[in-house]
């Protein structure tokens, strides 16, 4: 297959949408099931759950896995780097608020579109897109900017919690860039998935059973669809969805879409939560979806 990559069309935007909207409920999902079984254990499991279903569709479909197409060592990366960017979140979450993380996480996507510009031809953008990808992100910002609010800010803030963010946020791109920039581009979307949700499930389970962190509670029928839900839904069909857009779609404007994911997780706090929301989420979201599109226009 080429490894020209094409604007986005109506496929690729729908499907994009489908995908934000279930990233967004899945942040619902894990904290309705985080009475039960520890979040951290809840992304171990059903990562290592939906990289067993990934291994038994190819042995159905096909291809194989194979240790002589240059797969190894990138798939043996992007399973780490996935494993460690939940680990920073995770921190992240005992020093600072959930609005700090959604912030400073999604700064993924700026990481992403400069390690793209420097290493990959295809994906520079100009400066209408940067604008546009400014843009997006100074929206979530606006839409999370309650939260910034509350004691003053200390040094276990500012290093613990949003620079664990943050660099939740830098793992992310470097996750997405070494399947654009290595042989991972071209493989088949079973393959890469297989190795990322492999390891990372092996890490992320192992992490709290040795620090003593896997404590789970006997799981109701809420906490059991949670998991289903993160298994078959999130792990296997919608990873899945987008390794098959990485193939076939410019990496740098998909990216920019991922600034809807917290938007539409706080959408759903709201309406099955009750979590209360700002003035500024509206004001926010329509500066995310002025710069998702002003990325996107195609020149004439």
């Amino acid at each position: 297959m080429s490894s020209t990559r094409k604007p986005l069309d109506g496929l690729a935007v729908g499907t994009m949408l489908i995908l934000c909207l279930c990233w967004g409920l899945q942040q619902v999902a894990v904290k309705a099931a985080a009475p039960s079984v520890n979040p951290i254990l809840q992304i171990g499991a059903r990562s290592a759950l939906a990289a067993l279903m990934v291994g038994l569709l190819m042995l159905w479909r096909g291809p194989r896995l194979s240790l002589r197409d240059g797969t190894v060592w990138p798939g043996i990366v992007t399973g780490l780097l996935f494993a460690l960017e939940f680990f920073c979140v995770a921190i992240a979450l005992m020093y600072t608020t959930a609005s700090h993380v959604s912030v400073f996480l999604y700064t993924a996507p700026i990481f992403l579109v400069l390690g793209l510009h420097w290493l990959v031809p295809g994906e520079r953008m100009a400066p209408r897109q940067w604008c546009g990808v400014l843009l997006a992100f100074a929206g979530i910002a606006l839409a999370f900017a309650d939260g910034f609010g509350g004691p003053a800010t200390t040094w276990q803030t500012l290093l613990l919690g949003d620079g664990m963010a943050v660099a939740g946020g830098i793992l992310w791109a470097a996750t997405t860039l070494t399947i654009r920039a290595t042989a991972l581009s071209e493989a088949a979307p079973t393959t890469t998935l297989l190795y990322q949700l492999g390891i990372a499930g092996v890490i992320l389970v192992a992490l709290p059973l040795a620090a003593g962190n896997a404590v789970v509670t006997p799981i109701g029928t809420l906490a059991w669809a949670s998991l289903i839900f993160q298994t078959v839904v999130v792990g296997f069909a919608s990873f899945l969805a987008w390794f098959w857009l990485l193939r076939r779609y410019l990496t740098s404007r998909l990216s920019v879409f991922s600034f809807l994911t917290p938007l539409f997780g706080v959408a759903f706090g709201v309406l099955l939560l009750d979590d209360p929301v700002g003035l500024g989420f509206g004001g926010g979201t329509l500066l995310v979806m002025a710069g998702i599109v002003l990325v996107n226009l195609r020149s004439r």
